[in-house]
């Protein structure tokens, strides 16, 4: 890596300060964990004894040569005098494997800004601290104190975690399912080194195949974005984030409880173009197959499903079909080369089901893989040697594939290492075959997308400061295009029965007040107020409320589902916009999709889809449907203000009512900044 981290991760001498003969101990562990490192290895020690074989020294400047990285293994407390003397003596690198630092209190926040602090003055690159290290399999390289990452294979998967525990179960399940790694790298508490270095270190490494990434925290997320980016335009990545209970600080709007640090780092993360999944074994079960096969970019890839038994090809197409995927039916001249290939009684429009393979079940891969409508052929097979030889059949169709076979173990791993040659990935269920191939195909459809660019700012009437009421909310929300009801702001009894006049009822009154910001909670929203009696009565229950306030009285809209629009600031990727299931209920319903702003039209069409109720949004049992397009605006020109003005923490819009004639903003909120 002609990196700015070569010498951390390509070093060609190492010293470990620390270095210990007791065995149990992290600085035996590191001396051990280097007996296949081709470089020079020198144990630093209070009496400069030698260990594992390797030199000693008493300390680094004793060392005669120049060392390009330094394993620390001393308490915390010795550390930044280590790390002082590691850049006085020209080391390029260290990694700190102690822990004691932010994670252990205020003390170790102290010491791990010092750490920040050495970093910034003298250029020493450190990785850590609290990191059990990083392994290189093609350089022979084990800078961990998990002696047995030594044996880890070579290969193309590069893993990036936070946790030094992730960092080697993922390397450990990758090798287990024939992975070979590239790299593996536990970042710690990441005081220097975070994602976006390792990654922008990987984007020039041509052996990298697959980058995998397990993620916990992010303090910069746009940095973070940034090299995501970067990265998968030239290989895939694949993402876990963990802490799915995890949520920011509740915001005063329901956008801050639906856009929780878990959701928006997901959605960041898919944006910049990485397939997003739930756990460990997805994680590794995705960069098996995109190592393997990657689309062109398509906004919808059609899969072909072919089965040697029926039972195990419905869990296939059953978990293809919850995960979204298109299997889409065969057309007439496919299903007629089928018929001649196939017995009569079998289903074949897609999943095409053999009956039980037989001679015919090549000409069957091929004529699915022929079908214009399909991109992606996925396979399952019971290992049956006298029937059909998996290896043969698949390592010469000329189509994307991917394999699910049930075999025992050492078969298994046969057809893996025989079929990695010709670029099929083979797993060993219909569902985690199932869920690579989805993985595969949203790799694909995020490619086809534009990622979000500079703020197109919007020109507003609205200087910055003054209170946000909901009328003047409304008054902001207008100028991004969307409709609100007619209305007039009353501040006295006799204003609001001249206003009864002048509207058009049922009416809808509410109190106006800055302080008040879920005013249904309180009584501050009184519905279908037609003459002077209901609107008496509507006048005593909000002045009931206490407060110095006035009252805006609205026109009621048209009835119709409704959706919440939002866009915040996010404390680690800054501005975003959410759309949601809206009205009173929307934290309960959880349901959300969260993109960076600002946004394309075309990303912002997505966004819908996300939702699980966006059947309801779409004319379900004869309500409105919304207009797609019109939404889509919508969240593009919240973005844009969101991203163009720094004086509104939150905007939102709660709830958006799809009416037959459009959208319309029923409430509005700006918190400011």
């Amino acid at each position: 890596m002609t990196t700015g981290l070569s010498r951390l991760f390509t070093p060609r001498s190492i010293a470990v300060v620390g270095a210990s003969a007791t065995p149990g101990k992290a600085g035996n562990a590191l001396m051990h964990s280097l007996s296949s490192f081709a470089g020079s290895v020198t144990a630093v020690n209070p009496r400069g004894e030698t260990v594992a074989g390797r030199p000693g020294a008493d300390r680094l400047s004793g060392i005669d040569e120049a060392v390009d990285l330094v394993l620390v293994a001393v308490p915390a407390e010795i550390v930044p005098g280590v790390l002082r003397e590691c850049a006085e003596t020209g080391a390029g690198a260290a990694i700190v494997h102690s822990g004691g630092w932010g994670e252990s209190g205020p003390a170790g926040v102290l010491l791990q800004a010092e750490l920040e602090e050495i970093a910034r003055k003298t250029g020493l690159r450190i990785l850590g601290p609290n990191t059990s290290g990083f392994f290189a399999p093609p350089e022979r390289l084990c800078a961990s104190f998990v002696r047995t990452a030594r044996e880890l294979p070579s290969g193309g998967l590069a893993i990036v975690a936070q946790s030094g525990g992730v960092n080697h179960a993922l390397a450990f399940l990758a090798a287990a399912e024939g992975l070979g790694i590239r790299l593996g790298v536990g970042l710690g508490n990441a005081a220097d080194i975070g994602f976006a270095d390792v990654l922008h270190a990987l984007a020039g490494d041509a052996a990298v195949e697959v980058v995998a990434l397990a993620i916990e925290g992010v303090a910069d997320g746009r940095s973070l974005v940034e090299a995501v980016e970067r990265v998968a335009a030239g290989v895939p990545v694949v993402a876990l984030k963990t802490g799915r209970t995890d949520v920011d600080a509740f915001s005063r709007s329901h956008t801050g409880a639906l856009t929780g640090s878990w959701r928006v780092t997901r959605a960041a993360l898919a944006q910049a173009g990485a397939v997003v999944v739930d756990d460990l074994t997805q994680l590794v079960d995705a960069a098996q197959a995109l190592r393997l096969v990657r689309l062109p970019p398509l906004e919808s890839a059609g899969v072909g499903v072919v089965t040697g038994q029926a039972g195990p090809g419905l869990l296939l197409a059953d978990e293809l079909g919850s995960l979204g995927v298109s299997v889409p039916e065969l057309r007439a001249a496919s299903l007629a080369r089928l018929g001649e290939q196939l017995p009569p009684l079998t289903f074949q429009r897609n999943p095409v089901d053999t009956g039980r393979p037989g001679e015919t079940f090549g000409a069957v891969l091929e004529t699915v893989a022929d079908a214009p409508e399909i991109d992606l052929l996925a396979v399952y097979l019971l290992d049956e040697p006298d029937a059909v030889d998996p290896v043969a059949l698949l390592g010469t169709v000329d189509a994307p594939a991917v394999l699910a076979l049930t075999a025992t173990p050492s078969a298994l791993a046969a057809a893996r290492a025989e079929l990695s040659g010709a670029r099929v990935p083979v797993f060993s269920t219909p569902e985690r075959c199932a869920r690579a191939v989805s993985a595969i195909v949203r790799d694909a459809g995020r490619r086809t997308r534009i990622p979000a660019g500079e703020s197109r700012g919007r020109p507003s009437a609205f200087e910055p400061g003054g209170a946000w009421d909901e009328e003047r909310a409304k008054r902001l929300v207008a100028e991004t295009g969307l409709a609100v009801p007619c209305g007039i702001v009353c501040g006295t009894h006799r204003e609001a029965f001249a206003a009864l006049g002048e509207l058009r009822p049922p009416l809808v009154v509410k109190i106006l007040d800055p302080a008040v910001e879920h005013k249904s909670d309180v009584g501050g929203v009184q519905l279908g107020i037609r003459d002077e009696a209901g609107l008496t009565a509507a006048l005593a229950a909000i002045d009931a409320i206490g407060a110095d306030h006035r009252y805006l009285i609205e026109e009621t809209a048209p009835g119709g589902p409704e959706l919440i629009l939002g866009a915040r600031r996010d404390p680690a990727f800054g501005a975003i916009v959410a759309l949601g299931a809206g009205g009173t209920a929307a934290e309960a319903l959880d349901d959300a999709a969260v993109r960076l702003a600002p946004l394309c039209h075309a990303e912002a069409m997505t966004m819908l889809d996300e939702l699980a109720a966006a059947s309801a949004y779409r004319g379900a049992r004869g309500a409105s449907a919304v207009d797609e397009a019109e939404l889509a605006s919508a969240l593009v020109a919240f973005g844009d203000l969101i991203a163009a003005r720094d004086d509104i923490a939150e905007l939102e819009v709660n709830p958006l009512r799809v009416t037959p004639g459009g959208l319309v903003a029923l409430d509005a909120l700006v918190v400011a900044r």
